[in-house]
């Protein structure tokens, strides 16, 4: 589990410091109910699936734009030299 994506992205907005990357380290620094050990882990599966989201989505937007390029008449070579894109 990677307790700075889960906190990153589930607690924004809360204060907290990470001394190392085990939950031992975690220090809340927010008014509000640390979380517990228990609660991030059931969250990681999630922000995996969003992480991979992310990814995937990038991974998209570059072939689309490699495609659209494409079809104004660049050749690949030309795409992939220009942009610094793969094909």
């Amino acid at each position: 589990m990677d307790i700075t994506q889960v906190l990153t992205r589930r607690y924004a907005g809360a204060e907290w410091t990470l001394n190392g990357d085990n939950y031992t380290g975690l220090t809340w620094l927010s008014d509000t109910p640390k979380p517990k050990k228990a609660e991030l882990e059931a969250l990681w599966d999630d922000v995996q699936a969003e992480i991979a989201d992310e990814a995937q989505a990038k991974i998209d937007a570059k072939a689309s734009a490699v495609a659209k390029l494409q079809a104004l008449g660049l050749t690949v070579d030309e795409v992939q030299v220009a942009f610094g894109l793969g094909a």
